[in-house]
């Protein structure tokens, strides 16, 4: 079996590490995904509403306006929105990444 040098120890760890953080950023742009679902659930169960809504705060439920939760929520989703495209383009610089280093490690390996 060929010896791996230092340099290519170093960039497996490397791999590994940007794997990790690879399944991390999966996991929370999931995570977003379910809260944005649930959102679009909740502003489509508020157009359905005949009476003011309740919003939870906290421990408390307090009632509100209909027009102003639905100006909440709708906020609330683009931010979502924001957050998963962020987390979207962050996967795949590390996914061009990883390809990139494994193809180096590949080489020197074989």
């Amino acid at each position: 079996m060929q010896e791996i040098d230092e340099a290519t120890t170093r960039q497996i760890q490397e791999l590994q590490i940007l794997e990790q953080n690879l399944q991390n950023l999966s996991l929370q742009r999931q995570a977003f995904q379910v809260e944005q679902n649930e959102t679009e659930n909740a502003i489509a169960e508020l157009g359905k509403a005949k009476e003011d809504p309740y919003k939870i705060i906290g421990q408390v439920m307090i009632k509100t306006n209909k027009a102003d939760l639905e100006k909440d929520l709708k906020h609330k989703k683009e931010v979502i929105g924001l957050r998963i495209k962020s987390i979207e383009k962050q996967e795949d610089s590390i996914r061009e990444h990883v390809t990139k280093l494994r193809e180096t490690i590949t080489e020197k390996i074989r």
